[in-house]
């Protein structure tokens, strides 16, 4: 498959980095000739310094025969651009990434017609994240699978969970009437990813991801030692289009929402946008402002200024106040392995994100959604069974599945169902797939 991507900032090194795994045939163009260099040091990719909206140089890196052009510059009218002029000199399918709510949401216009297939905006998805987050609170991480009929959740264990120093074996055997499946932990001091088996233990500050069907989530408070939050009133540090979109969201649910914006005139114009919502003009890491506006009584605090550290930092001061639940924007890369360590419960990465979004058109197999955990390089996959696969020839037990990819469950005309080793995948199903890299293409194989 050929791919071209225009950008090679973090959407763009992120799916790149996806790619290198296997054996695409990935080009990604750039102006940014340090960026440029650090691609062809770390990753198996082809770049090209110079402009993507220059007919001259795609055709030079043979863009009629490309299948996918993905354009994830900062610019949306460049990005835009780039997919018009590209379907028009022959690639197969475009992808760009588009800021404009007004063009997401719109029924008027057909994009198509102008040569952008999809587009997808990082404000978004990031807005849909933390409200997902706030709905599952007391987990720091969770993707849904159809509409939510198949979960996975990430969360910390503490000496409170009584499945500490239990096998998986032996937790699921005194927890028979909970429905759910251990997919991965991560754990101090050890680099990889652990894909726990029987005999696996849970530790004390292990981060554990389970696979569970809706009916198993409220079971599921117990068995990890936690209670789930009733979250009613929201801080949001940071008038950005994040926290615009938060609020907005939030304030349909009926969430209390108050935002606080340092910008005065930023600040003014989100008042008169977001009327359900109390917008405060004033510094959200002055200590003093946030005792006057109430930040003890606060259920949620969501830090998404434009700066790292401001955010983990005002989310770590929220937590001293008794602030229950707290979700950080991490831009920098560089913290996510930290973040939860000390001390933050959730973190949103809106180009993380945005890229295991696009990550999916690119996926070979019957892929249906594809989602990245946090701190976790590994992934988990959607798949729709077809006709004849390898998949469904033999009962889970029986079929020869890599050691470094585990089910996570299965959806049978629209029911969740536990994939346990008796079990046999039909044609049709959906199957949810946690995998380590070295594993994709294999287990790609077995749904093909």
């Amino acid at each position: 498959m050929k791919i071209i991507i225009a950008g090679a900032g973090d959407v763009g090194f992120h799916l790149a980095k996806l790619l290198s795994y296997e054996s695409q045939d990935t080009y990604i163009i750039d102006f940014d000739s340090e960026k440029l260099n650090y691609l062809n040091n770390h990753l198996d990719v082809i770049t090209k310094k110079g402009d993507a909206t220059s007919i001259k140089l795609l055709k030079e890196i043979g863009i009629d025969s490309a299948d996918l052009l993905i354009a994830v510059t900062d610019s949306p009218n460049t990005n835009f651009t780039i997919s018009v002029i590209g379907k028009s000199l022959g690639v197969k399918k475009t992808i760009a990434r588009i800021d404009s709510t007004e063009f997401l949401n719109t029924t008027e216009i057909n994009f198509k017609d102008f040569g952008v297939d999809f587009m997808i905006s990082p404000q978004e998805l990031a807005a849909d994240e933390i409200k997902m987050q706030l709905n599952q609170s007391s987990f720091n991480e969770t993707v849904a699978f159809e509409n939510g009929l198949f979960n996975v959740m990430g969360t910390t264990l503490t000496y409170k969970s009584p499945i500490v120093d239990l096998t998986v074996k032996e937790a699921k055997k005194k927890f028979s009437d909970v429905d759910f499946i251990t997919i991965a932990i991560k754990r101090d001091g050890v680099s990889q990813t652990i894909i726990p088996r029987g005999d696996t233990k849970y530790e004390v500050d292990d981060q554990v991801y389970f696979s569970v069907p809706n009916y198993s989530i409220k079971k599921l408070y117990p068995i990890i030692g936690k209670k789930h939050l009733n979250i009613k009133n929201v801080m949001i540090l940071g008038g950005s289009s994040i926290g615009e979109k938060t609020a907005r969201n939030l304030c349909k649910d009926n969430f209390n929402v108050t935002l606080v914006e340092k910008n005065r005139e930023k600040a003014a114009a989100l008042a008169e946008e977001l009327g359900n919502t109390l917008i405060i003009n004033g510094d959200g890491r002055d200590l003093e402002l946030l005792e006057e506006e109430n930040i003890r009584e606060m259920d949620a605090f969501i830090a998404v200024t434009g700066n790292s550290e401001t955010n983990i930092m005002s989310c770590l001061v929220a937590k001293s106040k008794g602030v229950k639940k707290t979700i950080a924007l991490v831009e920098n890369m560089d913290y996510i392995d930290i973040s939860q360590t000390i001390g933050i419960e959730s973190l949103i990465n809106k180009k993380l994100i945005a890229a295991s979004n696009i990550f999916r058109h690119i996926r070979k197999g019957e892929i249906l959604a594809l989602a990245n955990l946090h701190n976790i390089d590994a992934e988990v996959f959607e798949f729709e069974v077809q006709p004849n696969a390898k998949i469904t020839k033999a009962p889970i037990k029986d079929l020869r599945f890599p050691r470094e990819a585990v089910f996570g469950g299965i959806i049978r005309d629209g029911n969740a169902m536990m994939s346990f080793g008796d079990m046999q995948i039909q044609d049709g199903d959906k199957v949810i797939v946690f995998c380590l890299p070295e594993a994709i293409s294999t287990v790609e194989g077995l749904f093909n």
